[in-house]
């Protein structure tokens, strides 16, 4: 006989072999390259089996779907409530340097999937991608706008874009083996707020 903490026992191990997989198929990804990994590679990294990850997924591509769509929509979530905690633009802007510099130094293998194998992603999934990363844009392109008037969205969009071109590019310039990590993200972050403060003549 099943209840409903049989039912919610089941529902949460599910979650949780989903994140695992997901989690898995980032460190895959951002190492072999989306083509260079099978269904049975994900399961294996899992501790299942390949035609086990069907009970999560409907192929690899999903795999790959729900790993940039649900980081897509992290970051939008995250740029709105740090925005909506309010204040002027150069703070407002400034907490967004820290979380967008938080995400990049704590999900370097995505930065990378994305980088490299959007391309890949049903056309569903990379519509929903785009639509939500030109959300997430305008979260600081908002701020941008008062921040520097003259400026119009189009500016302000791209003055963003290249921000982000900054911050996400850590995964390609840093090691683990460098030093003082910390020293790393202020300077990362000093150079995102100047790039964002600087006005443009």
């Amino acid at each position: 006989m099943t209840g409903p903490d049989t039912a919610t026992g089941r529902s949460l191990a599910k979650a949780s072999r989903r994140s695992s997989l997901l989690a898995e198929a980032a460190r895959l990804f951002a190492q072999h390259g989306y083509n260079g990994v099978s269904i049975e590679d994900l399961g294996a990294a899992s501790g299942i089996s390949g035609p086990a990850v069907y009970r999560h997924f409907a192929g690899k591509a999903a795999v790959l779907g729900a790993l940039l769509v649900g980081v897509s929509r992290d970051l939008l979530d995250g740029g709105r409530a740090v925005a909506a905690v309010g204040g002027t633009p150069a703070p407002v802007l400034a907490r967004l340097v820290d979380f967008h510099a938080d995400f990049a130094l704590s999900h370097p293998d995505v930065i990378r999937i994305q980088d490299r194998d959007m391309d890949s992603l049903s056309p569903g999934d990379a519509a929903e991608v785009r639509r939500l990363q030109r959300a997430y844009i305008d979260v600081w392109a908002d701020q941008l706008r008062g921040l520097h008037p003259g400026e119009d969205q189009a500016a302000a969009r791209f003055r963003a874009q290249a921000v982000f071109g900054l911050l996400n590019s850590t995964p390609h310039s840093t090691h683990r083996a460098d030093a003082d990590p910390a020293a790393r993200r202020e300077r990362l972050v000093r150079m995102a707020v100047a790039a964002l403060s600087a006005p443009v003549g």
